[in-house]
């Protein structure tokens, strides 16, 4: 009976061997999963190979890069960015200055973003090398609105500063001019100072020294003039544009330590008040260097008080590279009795550096030889 049983399942087996065989499946797993073809990702290059062996950039330059963006998807739209900077003129330490410090731009819209910002420079008569210079100095000025922003920009610059020559002057230092809405700030806050009586002159000379001034808010500026007027300031007054520049760059904390300080060394309130107004400049010296100087005066040129109100330029004189050394020549020179006549301080103190080796050094050499580092320092 068991030899039956065991033929027929081997019999069985013969004629349907597949069933012995089938595999179970746990779980179904979709058809996609076989059939679709695996995505072959995209070639890549990494930013600091890139720049140093296709375009031979300086190590520290890619390196600054690199840290920015580490790898390229699309290196021949890179290829195109910086061939077509070179064509527009920039030379090749000015795009590796652009690409180390704006690294985007090697993935910027071509079409879209870069060409048009360097399109106005060309339509406004900006010279090839001169274009290459100001984006060189600051290259966020290729991540700035071209219509928005860059060209009304550039032609308040040009309506205040009369000539291309000016606005590539003054954009070598300050390109970062260009991020802000000069027509609502620097324009009407020149118009105001012009009504005020400032000459275009003095303008333009603060313009480059303190572009940031004529940034603030035309409210601002207008309560700045209020403040200083109060102080008993004349608009005519060759110090009136220095007298609102030195206000509209001090807190009210750091304009009551400078009060306290010059009452601490002994001025009184009109003594402070006439300081100002002869040199407004002197309230953005610091506290440490005002205290020094005015101690070192009292000690070493036996003044007192009103002789520094009279002459408050002083006070900004360098302690270290300017009235110590000058003042240890006096020192000497009074000492060999050779000096015909006691210079004035301001005179000795204020004079230029040529000026002052040829009366005071050069003549007393023999005298002056154990100061053998004074000239270095005067």
């Amino acid at each position: 009976m068991r030899l039956e049983i065991c033929k027929s399942l081997i019999s069985l087996t013969l004629q349907n061997p597949s069933h012995l065989h089938k595999t179970p499946i746990p779980y179904s797993i979709p058809l996609s999963f076989f059939s679709s073809k695996p995505k072959k990702s995209k070639p890549t290059v990494t930013v600091l190979d890139y720049l140093i062996n296709q375009h031979q950039f300086s190590p520290e330059s890619a390196l600054k890069a690199s840290s920015v963006i580490t790898y390229l998807k699309r290196p021949e739209e890179a290829d195109f960015m910086l061939s077509f900077l070179k064509e527009s003129g920039f030379s090749k330490s000015h795009i590796e200055e652009v690409v180390k410090r704006v690294p985007r731009v090697l993935t910027a819209n071509l079409a879209n973003s870069i060409k048009p910002k360097i399109q106005i420079f060309q339509d406004l008569g900006f010279k090839a090398d001169d274009i290459a210079e100001i984006v060189s100095a600051d290259p966020w000025i290729l991540t700035r609105s071209a219509d928005n922003r860059l060209e009304p920009s550039i032609l308040v610059l040009k309506t205040i500063l009369g000539s291309n020559a000016e606005v590539i002057r003054v954009l070598k230092v300050t390109g970062w001019f260009l991020k802000h809405d000069l027509e609502r700030t620097m324009m009407p806050n020149i118009e105001f100072l012009k009504g005020c009586g400032i000459s275009s002159t003095q303008i333009v000379k603060y313009l480059f020294n303190f572009p940031r001034f004529f940034l603030h808010k035309p409210e601002s500026i207008l309560r700045f003039v209020k403040t200083v007027e109060e102080m008993g300031f004349d608009r005519k007054s060759k110090m009136f544009l220095a007298a609102i520049r030195t206000v509209s760059s001090m807190t009210r904390e750091n304009w009551e330590l400078k009060l306290k300080l010059f009452r601490s060394l002994g001025f009184s309130e009109n003594d402070i008040l006439v300081v100002f107004r002869r040199v407004p400049q002197v309230f953005s010296v610091s506290e440490r260097k005002i205290k020094e100087v005015t101690e070192l005066l009292f000690s070493a040129w036996n003044i007192d008080i009103s002789y520094i109100v009279q002459h408050p330029e002083l006070l900004i004189c360098s302690v270290e590279h300017r009235l110590k050394p000058r003042l240890r020549v006096f020192e000497i020179l009074e000492k060999e009795n050779v000096l015909k006549k006691k210079p004035g301080l301001t005179t000795f103190c204020k004079i230029t550096n040529k000026t002052f080796l040829e009366k005071y050094v050069l003549p007393y050499s023999k005298e002056i030889a154990e100061l053998n580092v004074a000239s270095g320092g005067l």
